[in-house]
């Protein structure tokens, strides 16, 4: 009985670090776009890209939780919507002086600003 007992506790211990290494699947999907990223600023040459990326890949990976990436998505989104009311203002605003080459400019920032948000609120998985 005492061995069964020993054995189950160093199986614990050594299965342990395992189980908790493996990142959540919104952290594995984060990790994953900051690795395609690093290969992309290779290829361009990008060194200090490259040490920034990695640096975030080594952060990612140590402190990286559910909390965290909802927390930061939260912010994009917020972020976004706000940017796109600010280039809806801008519109109207060109609308009332009636110059269509401002017009223009404004609405294709606008649909910018509206991709980024759309892209904001896409989940990370």
């Amino acid at each position: 009985m005492k061995k069964l007992v020993i054995c189950a506790s160093l199986f614990a211990l050594y299965a342990a670090p395992s189980f908790a290494a493996a990142p959540s699947s919104a952290c594995a999907a984060k990790q994953a776009n900051i690795e395609a990223q690093i290969v992309e600023a290779k290829a361009r040459g990008q060194k200090q890209e490259v040490a920034g990326l990695e640096k975030a890949l080594r952060e990612n990976k140590a402190h990286c939780s559910d909390a965290s990436l909802a927390k930061e998505r939260e912010g994009k989104i917020l972020s976004a919507k706000q940017k796109v009311v600010e280039r809806e203002k801008d519109l109207r605003e060109a609308e009332q002086k009636g110059d269509a080459k401002k017009i223009a400019k404004r609405k294709a920032k606008l649909d910018e600003a509206r991709q980024e948000l759309l892209e904001a609120e896409k989940p990370l998985n």
